[in-house]
């Protein structure tokens, strides 16, 4: 029986149909973007529903309001199969002027899709959400005893104590797995990350060429991935991807490389962190670039051909598949709050995981260490970072930067503290939003 598991998408969806007369949803395949809809819907319209379809098409040619009569809200799914069904929901808006008409969902987001049938933007009257695969807390994984959000409210918070359930075992399989909806609840483990390596072929044989109609090749994309899978959780150039899939692929064009890159990011399979680039010491000390990120672990797991058993025998790998996994986790506990993550990195050699800043402009600055031996290396990245603030601040008195509100080691260990430096150390299966 089919029990549906709240997102923290759900209260963010309410509050957008609140605001506005419709609501757009994209993100990967597979994360749950219909199944979320559904449950804030009273009328529901599947565009890919092969009993209807062609129907559905000839209305769009004909007069595409009639395809939005129903019980509102009302819920088009693949909207951008008729993309027309856009501008007859901002029409359908500007009449009703009321909110909380329809839900659209997609696969792709609203930037990416081919607009050439739409005539207005939909600003004002349709926002966007962008969805992510399954949070750690969102799959009853962590408990969820540590608040993302009361750490940034409440200096005091007391964290001290607080345990996680969550095995290296266990996130190890996790990331295997992955936060695809259908992945949970299987009848065994091996089915459940059946889903993740499904998904890779799908990517491969088929949703690369469809995204634009550009014919793709299966093998070469297996390839840049299994690439971008080996560089996972690192600020790699773009170029030394290419160079290790030349050595595979010789015909490959650099031109060529960069459309199934920028396919596969459309697809929202690939989602790297860009830089913060405060000038803390100079221009020309910041490392821009990105840092290679995939929307969920699993999908780099599934494209290096490893197993949970081969991982837990590579620690070291695990660790850059475990940092993607807390960048997936972070991005959803933040999402309700405006939250946008970053990472820094400079010519001498100071970095940090990550930086999470918040639309009002609050931010923490945060290491991923699995183990506890690292987290004394981690926390004093940290303590350097925000002493770097500070006396770049005693020198720029005019235009002074904010110092972070939070210092934070997010660990694959099973006990929450404060350090006497002030670090929080956090297991990720004790974080919520």
């Amino acid at each position: 029986m089919f029990t549906y598991l709240p997102r923290v998408i759900d209260e963010e969806l309410k509050l957008h149909l609140d605001a506005f007369g419709a609501v757009m949803i994209s993100g990967p395949k597979w994360c749950g973007k219909t199944t979320t809809a559904e449950q804030h819907s009273k009328t529901i319209i599947r565009l890919q529903d092969p009993d209807k379809r062609e129907g559905y098409l000839q209305t769009a040619k004909t007069k595409p309001s009639l395809l939005l009569k129903g019980e509102y809200p009302l819920l088009i799914d693949e909207w951008q199969d008729i993309p027309v069904i856009w501008d007859a929901v901002r029409v359908k808006v500007d009449q009703e002027k009321r909110d909380g008409l329809f839900i659209l969902t997609g696969s792709t987001s609203a930037n990416n899709i081919n607009m050439t049938e739409v005539k207005h933007t939909g600003t004002g009257r349709i926002s966007r959400l962008k969805m992510l695969p399954m949070s750690l807390y969102e799959s009853n994984e962590s408990n969820g005893k540590i608040s993302l959000l009361e750490l940034f409210d409440n200096p005091k918070y007391d964290i001290d104590g607080i345990k996680s359930e969550l095995s290296i075992e266990n996130l190890i399989f996790s990331s295997c797995r992955g936060g695809w909806p259908a992945s949970l609840n299987k009848k065994s483990d091996k089915a459940s990350l059946l889903i993740a390596k499904d998904y890779l072929n799908q990517i491969c044989e088929y949703d690369i060429s469809k995204i634009d109609n550009e014919q793709r090749n299966p093998m070469w994309t297996r390839i840049i991935l299994q690439s971008y899978a080996r560089n996972i959780s690192t600020n790699v150039k773009k170029s030394v991807i290419y160079s290790d899939v030349r050595g595979n692929v010789d015909t490959l064009s650099l031109t060529t490389f960069d459309t199934y890159i920028n396919a596969l990011e459309r697809l929202c399979v690939l989602d790297d962190l860009d830089a913060w680039s405060p000038a803390l010491r100079s221009k020309t000390a910041i490392r821009a670039g990105k840092k290679r990120e995939f929307i969920d672990p699993s999908i780099a797991v599934a494209a290096l051909g490893v197993t949970p058993e081969g991982l837990e025998k590579d620690l070291k790998t695990f660790g850059f598949l475990f940092e993607c996994l807390c960048i997936r986790d972070l991005k959803v506990y933040s999402s309700a709050n405006g939250g946008n993550i970053f990472f820094y990195r400079d010519r001498y050699g100071l970095e940090v995981d990550a930086v999470l800043h918040l639309s009002d402009g609050r931010y923490a600055l945060i290491e991923f260490k699995l183990g506890s031996s690292e987290i004394d290396v981690g926390a004093k990245h940290l303590i350097k970072i925000k002493n770097l603030i500070s006396e770049y601040n005693k020198k720029e008195k005019q235009v002074p930067l904010r110092i972070p509100d939070i210092l934070m080691v997010i660990t694959g260990t099973d006990i929450a503290y404060t350090r006497p430096d002030g670090v929080r150390v956090v297991p990720i299966g004790c974080l919520k939003d």
